[in-house]
């Protein structure tokens, strides 16, 4: 039986934005759990550095304050069950610190599952329903107004940790990841005008790219994406506190986003 991770939100009928929320759980089922190295507090620690705390919220406080209501795709389980933005093969640059699509390294690149471990049943279960749903959202976003466009929402430490391959870059607090076929030059300066508040933006640093379901990544141009990183400084009060004002001030920028996004491709 397949367990479903995630809740799809609806939107307005007219709206092409879907906001993506894949990291902002702590949960992982029990039976996921036992298949974890890490004491109980080793792996609450290690929940605080992987989290993207917060993110659902702000992307509630955007859904309820955009003049059309965007469209929510939110993970409702931790990334260390499996990690819906990773490539499920080789491709994935993360396997070489051991956190593919199902992680069995931890941040600190400590064992986090058996090295026996088998992926599989965590992909199937988990994965590739994900997935399926995601393009699913998208293609009704295409077929409702003509273009798709996916923001994901992420948050990221104002230090880096050890599993960063790319950890010497600038730490803004926004960084905005692009891709060079699907993040086109008007989305891009329409989240530099939204989150031009927060003391500072930078593209693709120290994380560059973005989310799009594979069957359109490189092939469909009506699916534009773009990803938010929000240091997490900006916001909460270091790992796993509590969210602070910046949550309110976050979601209103990421709403003077999405109201910029027209319904429609431009004629």
């Amino acid at each position: 039986m397949t367990s479903r991770s995630y809740d799809v939100l609806a939107g307005a009928p007219d709206s092409p934005v879907l906001l993506h929320v894949p990291h902002s759980s702590r949960v992982i089922p029990p039976d996921v759990r036992a298949g974890i190295l890490l004491d109980d507090a080793g792996l609450e620690r290690e929940l605080d550095h992987i989290t993207d705390a917060h993110t659902a919220e702000i992307a509630a406080v955007a859904a309820a304050s955009a003049g059309a209501t965007p469209w929510r795709f939110v993970n409702r389980l931790s990334r260390l069950v499996v990690d819906p933005e990773r490539f499920p093969d080789e491709r994935e640059e993360m396997l070489a610190v051991g956190m593919g699509a199902v992680y069995t390294r931890t941040t600190q690149r400590a064992a986090l599952r058996p090295t026996e471990f088998d992926p599989a049943p965590l992909l199937d279960r988990y994965f590739t329903p994900y997935a399926e749903a995601m393009e699913a959202a998208v293609a009704e976003r295409l077929a409702a107004t003509g273009r798709a466009v996916v923001v994901d929402v992420h948050s990221y430490p104002a230090d880096p940790l050890p599993y960063e391959l790319h950890g010497d870059g600038a730490r803004p607090p926004i960084c905005l990841g692009t891709d060079a076929f699907h993040t086109p030059p008007a989305l891009l300066d329409a989240a530099r005008k939204a989150f031009g508040g927060f003391g500072g933006l930078a593209a693709d640093t120290p994380f560059a790219g973005t989310y799009v379901p594979l069957s359109c990544y490189g092939k469909d141009p009506r699916v534009a994406a773009l990803m938010i990183e929000i240091r997490r400084d900006v916001y909460p009060n270091g790992p796993g506190g509590g969210p602070g004002p910046g949550v309110e001030a976050l979601g209103a920028a990421l709403a003077a986003l999405v109201d910029a996004v027209p319904s429609h491709p431009p004629a």
